[in-house]
């Protein structure tokens, strides 16, 4: 009894960190052709050791509208990390927590271009409110604070 409650153990530890791991190894980021804000956060993303593939498009209203991100928690790109929407410069910090909790949300938003964000400036700890994507009709809630 004792040898198959271990395995299965470290079966599910396994399953959980390889599905981690795969989750947050790729990021695809839709952005304008003339943003350099938007390259700036796609070289902190490959620091921070992700896969980026890049997809530059001509109108982000077009991805905005597709991808469900409303006006109020807009930014300058838009990636897709599984099948999560991540809108503006979000910290590598709400994208972990994002892909480890494993929520049933849409995604998550940094909304505009903070001075303060991954690819704007110098990060400074606690200054940015990262709020989740809400389903249509669905007030924004906080997600963390980077």
């Amino acid at each position: 009894m004792l040898i198959r409650k271990s395995v299965v153990l470290a079966a599910l530890m396994v399953v959980s960190l390889s599905g981690y791991a795969a989750e947050l190894k790729t990021v695809q980021v839709f952005k304008s052709p003339t943003c350099g804000c938007c390259g700036t956060y796609i070289e902190y993303l490959k620091k921070n050791g992700l896969e980026v593939s890049v997809v530059n498009v001509p109108d982000m209203e077009v991805i905005h509208a597709k991808y469900g991100v409303p006006a109020a928690l807009q930014s300058c790109h838009t990636a897709l990390v599984n099948e999560y929407v991540v809108e503006g410069h979000v910290p590598i910090g709400a994208l972990k927590k994002l892909v480890g909790e494993g929520r049933k949300i849409k995604g998550i938003s940094l909304p505009g271009m903070p001075p303060d964000s991954p690819g704007m400036g110098q990060m400074k700890p606690g200054t940015l409110t990262v709020f989740e994507i809400p389903d249509v009709g669905d007030k924004a809630k906080v997600f963390s604070v980077e």
